[in-house]
Protein backbone atom coordinates (compact mmCIF):
# COMPACT_ATOMS: atom_id res chain seq x y z
CA UNK A 1 0.00 0.00 0.00
CA UNK A 2 1.01 3.34 -1.41
CA UNK A 3 1.05 6.40 1.28
CA UNK A 4 0.87 9.74 0.52
CA UNK A 5 3.01 11.40 2.92
CA UNK A 6 4.65 14.99 3.62
CA UNK A 7 7.83 13.85 1.37
CA UNK A 8 5.73 13.47 -2.12
CA UNK A 9 4.35 16.82 -1.79
CA UNK A 10 5.89 19.40 -4.45
CA UNK A 11 7.39 22.21 -2.97
CA UNK A 12 6.18 25.50 -3.84
CA UNK A 13 8.46 28.55 -5.10
CA UNK A 14 7.61 31.81 -6.31
CA UNK A 15 5.35 30.71 -8.91
CA UNK A 16 1.80 31.36 -10.18
CA UNK A 17 -1.49 29.15 -10.85
CA UNK A 18 0.24 28.72 -14.90
CA UNK A 19 3.59 27.96 -13.39
CA UNK A 20 4.86 31.50 -14.65
CA UNK A 21 7.94 32.97 -12.21
CA UNK A 22 6.53 35.66 -10.35
CA UNK A 23 8.14 39.66 -10.41
CA UNK A 24 10.27 40.16 -7.24
CA UNK A 25 8.99 42.81 -5.03
CA UNK A 26 9.57 46.62 -5.27
CA UNK A 27 12.11 47.48 -2.64
CA UNK A 28 10.71 48.69 0.79
CA UNK A 29 10.98 52.24 1.31
CA UNK A 30 14.05 51.69 4.05
CA UNK A 31 15.74 50.07 1.18
CA UNK A 32 14.92 53.33 -1.04
CA UNK A 33 16.17 55.75 1.73
CA UNK A 34 19.29 53.85 1.80
CA UNK A 35 20.37 54.19 -1.58
CA UNK A 36 19.34 57.50 -1.68
CA UNK A 37 21.44 58.12 1.17
CA UNK A 38 24.46 56.56 -0.30
CA UNK A 39 24.33 58.51 -3.60
CA UNK A 40 24.30 61.82 -1.85
CA UNK A 41 27.11 60.80 0.41
CA UNK A 42 28.80 60.01 -2.67
CA UNK A 43 27.87 63.51 -4.80
CA UNK A 44 28.98 65.67 -1.66
CA UNK A 45 32.69 63.52 -1.11
CA UNK A 46 32.97 64.20 -4.72
CA UNK A 47 34.22 68.00 -4.72
CA UNK A 48 35.86 67.02 -1.39
CA UNK A 49 37.98 64.65 -3.68
CA UNK A 50 38.58 66.54 -6.50
CA UNK A 51 39.88 69.47 -4.08
CA UNK A 52 42.55 67.51 -2.17
CA UNK A 53 43.60 66.30 -5.38
CA UNK A 54 44.29 69.48 -6.85
CA UNK A 55 46.11 70.25 -3.70
CA UNK A 56 48.43 67.69 -3.55
CA UNK A 57 49.49 67.84 -7.47
CA UNK A 58 50.07 71.77 -6.44
CA UNK A 59 52.35 70.52 -3.71
CA UNK A 60 53.98 67.99 -6.34
CA UNK A 61 54.51 71.04 -8.55
CA UNK A 62 55.98 73.23 -5.82
CA UNK A 63 58.35 70.71 -4.55
CA UNK A 64 59.41 69.53 -8.05
CA UNK A 65 61.90 72.21 -8.86
CA UNK A 66 59.99 73.93 -11.35
CA UNK A 67 60.39 77.58 -11.26
CA UNK A 68 57.41 79.94 -11.80
CA UNK A 69 58.77 82.66 -12.77
CA UNK A 70 59.13 83.40 -16.93
CA UNK A 71 61.68 85.21 -18.15
CA UNK A 72 62.22 87.40 -21.32
CA UNK A 73 65.65 88.70 -23.00
CA UNK A 74 65.05 92.63 -22.94
CA UNK A 75 67.74 93.19 -25.43
CA UNK A 76 65.81 93.38 -28.73
CA UNK A 77 63.21 96.03 -27.23
CA UNK A 78 65.79 98.19 -25.49
CA UNK A 79 67.99 98.06 -28.77
CA UNK A 80 64.72 99.20 -30.62
CA UNK A 81 63.99 101.97 -28.32
CA UNK A 82 67.46 102.99 -28.43
CA UNK A 83 67.45 103.23 -31.86
CA UNK A 84 64.48 105.39 -32.08
CA UNK A 85 64.62 107.74 -28.90
CA UNK A 86 66.16 111.07 -29.08
CA UNK A 87 68.12 110.99 -26.35
CA UNK A 88 70.79 109.29 -24.61
CA UNK A 89 69.13 106.06 -23.40
CA UNK A 90 69.24 104.94 -19.97
CA UNK A 91 68.70 101.30 -18.45
CA UNK A 92 69.51 99.16 -15.28
CA UNK A 93 73.10 97.54 -16.44
CA UNK A 94 75.05 95.11 -14.70
CA UNK A 95 72.78 93.26 -12.17
CA UNK A 96 72.81 90.95 -10.40
CA UNK A 97 71.81 88.04 -11.84
CA UNK A 98 69.17 87.23 -9.49
CA UNK A 99 67.30 90.26 -10.69
CA UNK A 100 65.68 88.67 -13.68
CA UNK A 101 63.52 90.62 -15.92
CA UNK A 102 60.13 89.40 -16.44
CA UNK A 103 58.98 92.02 -19.08
CA UNK A 104 60.17 94.93 -21.53
CA UNK A 105 58.47 97.02 -23.83
CA UNK A 106 58.48 100.09 -25.57
CA UNK A 107 56.45 102.15 -27.71
CA UNK A 108 59.17 102.86 -30.17
CA UNK A 109 57.90 100.88 -32.94
CA UNK A 110 55.16 103.28 -33.36
CA UNK A 111 56.77 106.75 -33.30
CA UNK A 112 57.80 108.83 -36.18
CA UNK A 113 61.32 110.06 -35.94
CA UNK A 114 61.48 113.15 -33.15
CA UNK A 115 58.52 111.64 -31.29
CA UNK A 116 59.03 110.57 -27.60
CA UNK A 117 60.41 107.17 -26.71
CA UNK A 118 59.25 104.89 -23.45
CA UNK A 119 60.80 102.20 -22.33
CA UNK A 120 59.82 99.87 -19.47
CA UNK A 121 61.36 96.57 -17.93
CA UNK A 122 60.06 94.75 -15.02
CA UNK A 123 62.11 92.73 -12.81
CA UNK A 124 61.38 89.90 -10.06
CA UNK A 125 64.06 90.74 -7.60
CA UNK A 126 66.16 88.14 -5.22
CA UNK A 127 63.79 88.65 -2.19
CA UNK A 128 60.43 87.75 -5.11
CA UNK A 129 59.36 91.13 -5.19
CA UNK A 130 58.48 93.40 -8.15
CA UNK A 131 60.36 96.14 -9.45
CA UNK A 132 59.34 98.27 -12.41
CA UNK A 133 61.97 100.65 -14.22
CA UNK A 134 61.16 103.48 -16.62
CA UNK A 135 62.31 105.71 -19.04
CA UNK A 136 60.70 108.40 -21.13
CA UNK A 137 61.23 111.98 -22.76
CA UNK A 138 57.60 112.44 -22.77
CA UNK A 139 56.48 114.72 -19.92
CA UNK A 140 52.91 112.85 -19.69
CA UNK A 141 53.87 109.40 -20.40
CA UNK A 142 51.49 106.64 -19.28
CA UNK A 143 53.67 104.09 -17.48
CA UNK A 144 54.95 107.23 -15.42
CA UNK A 145 52.09 108.70 -14.46
CA UNK A 146 50.72 105.54 -13.35
CA UNK A 147 53.57 105.97 -10.99
CA UNK A 148 54.12 109.10 -10.11
CA UNK A 149 50.43 110.95 -9.83
CA UNK A 150 49.22 110.83 -6.69
CA UNK A 151 52.66 109.96 -5.27
CA UNK A 152 53.54 111.93 -1.68
CA UNK A 153 57.39 113.26 -1.80
CA UNK A 154 59.46 112.26 1.10
CA UNK A 155 62.06 114.14 0.30
CA UNK A 156 65.89 113.07 -1.52
CA UNK A 157 68.15 110.32 -1.15
CA UNK A 158 71.70 109.97 -3.26
CA UNK A 159 72.47 106.69 -5.19
CA UNK A 160 75.31 106.25 -6.65
CA UNK A 161 76.28 110.14 -7.05
CA UNK A 162 72.74 111.29 -8.17
CA UNK A 163 70.36 113.13 -6.31
CA UNK A 164 66.80 110.54 -6.50
CA UNK A 165 63.48 111.66 -5.32
CA UNK A 166 61.64 108.99 -2.90
CA UNK A 167 58.02 108.92 -3.04
CA UNK A 168 55.30 106.74 -2.22
CA UNK A 169 52.88 105.64 -4.46
CA UNK A 170 48.93 105.80 -4.16
CA UNK A 171 49.11 101.45 -3.74
CA UNK A 172 52.04 102.44 -0.45
CA UNK A 173 54.92 101.40 -3.25
CA UNK A 174 58.01 103.29 -2.71
CA UNK A 175 59.07 105.12 -6.11
CA UNK A 176 62.46 106.51 -6.96
CA UNK A 177 62.77 109.30 -9.91
CA UNK A 178 64.79 111.48 -11.34
CA UNK A 179 64.86 114.18 -14.02
CA UNK A 180 67.09 114.98 -16.33
CA UNK A 181 66.29 117.76 -18.86
CA UNK A 182 63.26 116.17 -20.55
CA UNK A 183 64.04 112.74 -19.71
CA UNK A 184 62.62 111.14 -16.86
CA UNK A 185 63.60 107.71 -15.02
CA UNK A 186 61.32 106.13 -12.53
CA UNK A 187 62.15 102.73 -10.19
CA UNK A 188 59.15 101.62 -8.28
CA UNK A 189 57.17 98.28 -6.99
CA UNK A 190 57.13 96.36 -3.85
CA UNK A 191 60.45 95.40 -3.57
CA UNK A 192 62.02 96.87 -0.37
CA UNK A 193 64.49 100.14 -0.48
CA UNK A 194 67.43 98.31 -0.61
CA UNK A 195 66.33 96.02 -3.63
CA UNK A 196 64.80 99.38 -5.50
CA UNK A 197 67.79 101.50 -4.28
CA UNK A 198 70.16 98.74 -6.30
CA UNK A 199 68.19 98.83 -9.69
CA UNK A 200 68.19 103.42 -9.49
CA UNK A 201 71.96 102.49 -8.56
CA UNK A 202 72.73 100.41 -11.77
CA UNK A 203 70.89 102.61 -14.04
CA UNK A 204 73.27 104.24 -16.93
CA UNK A 205 73.54 105.11 -20.14
CA UNK A 206 73.02 102.26 -22.47
CA UNK A 207 75.89 100.67 -24.49
CA UNK A 208 74.57 98.38 -27.65
CA UNK A 209 78.30 96.85 -27.29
Amino acid sequence: MTGIGPTSQRPQGPEGADGAELPAPPPSPVERANRMSAANMLRSLLPLVVICLLIVAWTAFRQNGVDPVREVDPTSTIQLADARAGYELLVPTGLPEEYRPTSARTDAGNVSEGDPVTLEIGYVTPDGAFAGFVVSDAARAAAIGDVLDGATEEGSVDIGGASWTRSTTERGETALSRTDGDVTVVVSGSADDAELREVAGAVEPYSAG
